[in-house]
């Protein structure tokens, strides 16, 4: 075997020149008649080797989409599941697995990852830089992802062979002792796997940092930094000393698992010392995944309200505000653990006082569009839609930061509905509202509009269906994690008709998604080419940005190159935006 690793090693590096393919930071550029014109490998060597920011950034994206897939179809098999009271679909050990990996899976291999392909792909473009920073860090970063995820998702993919693995079932939390006592290997795998998509967020929060301070264009200052950067500059700061925390942790619970520790027994550190280490991380971790959305929603949103955003320096103050408040706030997750009155005073205070940064977010949004010459196309429908969930998540969760509230409503299904309205409702939104606005940049076509609007409207009412339902349920005393319930609770039928009207949402969100992967891949390979490097007219209201004027370069040097432009028949297809 290292006789034929050796072998592929000296292949390629036969047919692949291993250094980058753009001139890297720092480096003199050859004289116009010694420099040559070097092509990427095509085919899978160039995916392999590739450090190009651009090319990682689609990778990081089609990673994510590949995960949204998984983390989907365990959902809906969950919500199959729950349809009807008693558990007559899936075996409870089953429903945990699935509820495990739909949890870890949506957090650490989706919402992180797909962050990342943006942040790759736009980052350098917008603040004026050739590339990140430490391009081969950064395609590390992203090399770790996969054999993370086949870590993760081990104990599901190897129950079937019947070799003494099963899925974890210890919900993404991994609270001891539940965690330590799972004599389950796929527990270890997971705890691996874990570690792994930590190392790699943390190498990208460190290259994020390094290149917005160092490697910005001459015109690019503090002053006018775009508000995407801003917001992922934040994230990486949080990402820097959250995540390391996180792997301290892992590696205590993995020592505790195999090596008799007593890091989380009650003889040694506790159980609730897991608690407190986790949501650490794990709320700082919310803010990580959801300040680039806002970054994106603040970027996007202005482009088809044609006017500038308003309170741009408040939007940023705020953002530095959720960096530092997201960590003092962790133990609003343990009010029933029966920690110190006082303690948790303070941080119900730091908890309901976090809201005020979301609020000016929200309410410059509004004031944005208010008076504005609004656009209703894709990409800001789902701007408006991520406003409208992110109210209802941010509201909930007023209540829930409230102690004599939080204490009734704890672990039911209000907590899910708070939750998923700010990550489903909100985050999986501004995603969305960014791949359609930057569809044409990456691609050079367009999508296909009446998808695009379909994909919306059934996202938005999908949504609303599946998650206002569990709100109800949780004032109802309904508890999550469970595989079944007691029809007799409540009302006679109170529980089953909601979990059936949320399971119709979850029906409605999978045929949307299908709509979306849909357009996105048919729109890829025949959409209709764009005319001009400026397709959503921006121009006409002075809102345009770096990385459509990196557009018009790449086009003009495909020109050069020897590309041709549009057929008139092509030319005449063109419809105006404003119609999406």
């Amino acid at each position: 075997m290292g006789v034929f690793l050796l072998l592929v090693v000296r292949w390629l590096v036969r047919i692949e020149n291993w250094r980058s393919y753009s001139l890297s930071a720092g480096g003199s550029e050859a004289s116009h008649h010694e420099q040559e014109h070097v092509e990427k490998p095509s085919g899978l060597i160039r995916w392999i080797t590739t450090v190009d920011h651009k090319d990682i950034g689609l990778m990081y994206g089609v990673f994510a989409v590949l995960s949204f897939a998984w983390g989907g179809i365990a959902v809906v098999l969950m919500r199959t599941e729950l349809t009807t009271p008693p558990v007559d679909l899936l075996s409870e050990t089953f429903y945990n697995a699935l509820m495990t990996t739909h949890g870890i899976t949506m957090l650490f291999l989706f919402g992180t990852p797909i962050l990342a392909a943006f942040s790759n792909y736009l980052i350098p473009l917008l603040i004026g830089a050739d590339d990140m920073a430490f391009p081969r860090i950064n395609a590390i970063a992203f090399w770790l992802l996969p054999p993370g995820a086949l870590l993760i998702w081990g104990g599901l993919i190897l129950e079937p062979f019947q070799v003494g693995v099963e899925g974890a079932q210890t919900a993404w939390t991994l609270y001891a002792p539940l965690s330590v006592q799972q004599t389950n290997a796929g527990v270890d795998l997971m705890i691996l796997g874990l570690h792994l998509t930590g190392v790699s967020a943390t190498m990208g929060a460190i290259n994020f940092i390094t290149t917005i301070f160092t490697e910005r264009g001459e015109d690019v200052t503090w002053a006018n930094l775009d508000i995407f950067s801003w917001t992922v500059l934040v994230q990486s700061g949080q990402i820097l000393f959250a995540f390391p925390l996180l792997g301290s942790a892992l590696v205590m619970l993995l020592l505790d698992r195999n090596f008799g520790t007593t890091f989380f027994a009650v003889e040694g550190g506790g159980p609730i010392l897991w608690q407190h280490l986790f949501w650490f991380f794990g709320h700082p971790e919310v803010y990580i995944l959801v300040l680039p959305p806002m970054g994106l929603i603040s970027y996007i949103l202005p482009r088809f309200a044609s006017r500038r955003l308003f309170g741009f320096k408040f939007v940023v103050y705020s953002t530095l505000a959720l960096g530092v408040l997201s960590f003092g706030v962790w133990a609003h997750h343990m009010f029933a653990t029966g920690i110190d009155p006082r303690l948790r005073a303070s941080f119900m205070a730091v908890s309901i006082a976090i809201a005020i940064p979301s609020a000016v977010k929200t309410f410059n949004w509004i004031s944005t569009m208010w008076g504005g010459k609004i656009r209703l196309v894709t990409p800001m429908l789902f701007c408006i839609g991520f406003i409208a969930n992110f109210i209802i998540g941010g509201v909930t969760g007023v209540f829930e930061a409230a102690i004599p509230v939080d204490l009734v409503l704890h672990d039911t299904y209000h907590v899910i509905a708070h939750f998923h309205y700010v990550i489903m409702g909100g985050i999986a939104f501004a995603i969305f509202a960014g791949i359609y606005y930057w569809f044409p940049l990456v691609t050079g076509r367009w999508y296909q509009r009446t998808l695009g609007k379909w994909h919306f409207w059934l996202t938005m009412i999908g949504t609303n269906i599946t998650f206002f339902p569990m709100v109800l349920l949780g004032y109802g005393g309904m508890p999550r994690r469970y595989a079944g319930y007691d029809i007799t609770v409540g009302p006679v039928g109170y529980f089953a008709d909601l979990h059936q009207l949320a399971t119709v949402g979850v029906y409605i969100l999978a045929i949307g998604q299908l709509i979306f992967v849909w357009n996105l891949v048919t729109s890829w390979l025949e959409g209709r080419p764009i005319e001009d490097s400026d397709p959503w007219n921006l121009d006409e209201h002075g809102l345009r940005t770096n990385e459509w004027g990196w557009l018009e370069q790449h086009r003009e040097t495909a020109l050069v190159d020897g590309g041709s432009e549009m057929t008139d028949s092509e030319s005449s297809e063109k419809t105006s935006t404003t119609d999406d």
